[in-house]
């Protein structure tokens, strides 16, 4: 068990109707008495008045406690439901700050207690911090799932169904001088590594938690004066890009993050794409323009219909003054509906990359790992030799045992706890 206890508002800061204040470790009840006196029954709410070390009333709180091993932390943990304003969570925090024992908890301490304790597995803690900071509908699905053991279980019905797989493996090694047996043995776990590989594959099929979080990639591209900056700031709705006649004024990249029906789109206005210049600033925001466009995940090209890149989106910008041949979208910044009909073609590609077969996603930690065991089993199915198929099965399972949180390196862990609020 930890041998400290620690303390932390939960709740968001204050002022605000309700303030929770976590308390978690071996004196958590002790700490807790201390203020309210006599503690209700766990897992029931009871009223008390919560005072200082000099008797003197802090406030008026629900207390309810929870004994470990069966807490959200695996330790005994206590919560105060106090009244949200600032005076009264500072007053409180300083009484548990004056006991023995007690300190204030780092970020996400309390869920690395849950990790070390077994009240949660990797994936899960890791969820909870996805969930914590989602901004679109599908990463609170994903992070959700996540939180609720379902990446966890598959993890672990993948690990158990390769437990199997080893277990035929060894059998026909054992079998050896018995060339009949050995070869039907070792047959039956093809099946089922092939079984997990597909699964593995398709997963990484899904789009990422950064890339539900981030959305998709759009690129304005195009020469000096096509129309980009004003079509950037109809898309916008709003002015984040000066606008001129003068040829050059966008010089690097302008980004900005918007969300429409629930999907993220990163937009980013570039500067003219022209070989014609002498000016080194304005020759590297086009080395920049050219090296964002080869990235984009759709690039909106304003420019001369035979001169736009492979998979490039073809826009007229101006089509209030007339609309040339050879494009795909015609708009006008002085023509709402059509920016609308641009819109409505991001969306379209957008709901393609981003839509979700399952409620798993993984994160870009996560899928480079599960991309390393998907080629260990590629390389297993095949492979001829007993003994280096049994090695690439251990390895395999090691590495999906790292997803889970075996062997996690504490550098790792710090990383993501950072990520948590002090009392989460």
């Amino acid at each position: 068990m930890t041998a400290d206890t620690i303390y932390a508002l939960s709740s968001g800061s204050p002022p605000a109707a309700i303030a929770v204040v976590r308390v978690s470790g071996p004196d958590a009840m002790a700490a807790a008495a201390a203020l309210a006196g006599r503690l209700p029954l766990p897992r029931r709410a009871g009223l008390r008045t919560l005072r200082g070390a000099d008797g003197a009333p802090l406030d008026r709180a629900l207390v309810l406690v929870f004994p470990g091993p069966h807490s959200a932390t695996g330790e005994d943990l206590v919560e105060l439901h106090l009244h949200g304003g600032r005076a009264v969570v500072s007053a409180v925090s300083a009484a548990l700050a004056a006991l023995p024992r007690l300190r204030q908890a780092r970020p996400g301490e309390f869920t690395r207690r849950a990790l070390t304790n077994g009240r949660l597995d990797l994936t899960q803690a890791e969820g909870l911090a996805d969930l914590l900071e989602a901004e679109t509908e599908a990463q609170r699905r994903a992070a959700l799932s996540a939180t609720e053991g379902v990446l966890g279980a598959t993890l672990s019905r993948w690990m158990g169904e390769l437990s199997v797989a080893a277990a035929l493996i060894e059998a026909g090694i054992d079998y050896d001088d018995e060339a009949e047996v050995a070869s039907t043995v070792l047959d039956t776990w093809r099946p089922i590594v092939a079984r997990v590989r597909a699964e593995i594959v398709a997963l990484l099929a899904q789009p990422s938690v950064e890339r539900l979080r981030d959305g998709l990639l759009v690129v304005l591209a195009g020469p000096p004066n096509a129309g980009k900056s004003s079509l950037f700031n109809a898309l916008l709705g709003r002015e984040a890009a000066i606008v001129t006649p003068i040829a050059g004024t966008t010089r690097d990249v302008i980004e900005a993050q918007v969300t429409r029906d629930g999907i993220p789109y990163r937009l980013c206005d570039t500067a003219g794409l022209t070989e014609d210049t002498e000016d080194p600033v304005e020759r590297l925001g086009v080395e920049r323009a050219r090296a964002l466009a080869a990235r984009a995940d759709i690039l909106l090209w304003l420019g001369e219909p035979a001169a736009a890149p492979e998979r490039a989106v073809r826009v007229g910008a101006k089509a209030d003054l007339g609309t040339p041949a050879n494009i795909d979208i015609a708009v006008s910044v002085h023509q709402p509906a059509t920016i609308e009909r641009l819109w409505a073609v991001l969306a379209r590609d957008a709901s393609e990359a981003l839509t979700l077969t399952s409620d798993i996603a993984l994160r870009e930690r996560q899928r480079g790992v599960a991309a390393d065991v998907a080629r260990l089993l590629d390389d297993m199915l095949d492979e001829r030799d007993p003994l280096v198929a049994a090695e690439h099965l251990r390895v395999a399972r090691r590495r999906l045992g790292e997803l889970v949180g075996q062997d996690a390196t504490e550098a790792m862990l710090d990383a993501l706890f950072g990520r948590f609020c002090l009392g989460k």
